[in-house]
């Protein structure tokens, strides 16, 4: 059985057991987060929302806040002595899904 869901902007395919890795949330680690926005959900049957199925929740862990690895940004132009460097790095949420209840 699995499900798609919506957060932060993205689509993700989920199953009971599978740890993922979204935009931050606004939650603290060790507690349950549960997604309301369920495009489908496939098990004996499929269901299909328009955009979401109604009653349709996906129940989640929070293992972990942190950030990603640091990622460089550098702009160049030739001739004009013009160079700029900066640095970024996007926090995530790691969490576990526990349940789909569809």
């Amino acid at each position: 059985m699995y499900a798609i869901i919506e957060t932060g902007g993205k689509q993700i395919k989920v199953e009971v057991g599978q740890k993922i890795y979204t935009e931050k949330l606004d939650v603290e680690a060790g507690s349950v987060y549960t997604f309301d926005k369920v495009l489908l959900v496939s098990g004996d049957s499929t269901k299909v929302g328009t955009p979401y199925v109604k009653g349709a929740t996906v129940s989640a862990k929070v293992e972990k806040q942190g950030k990603e690895k640091k990622i460089l940004v550098f702009k160049y132009k030739s001739k004009a002595n013009y160079r700029r460097k900066q640095g970024h790095r996007q926090p995530y949420t790691c969490l576990t899904i526990e349940a789909i209840n569809a």
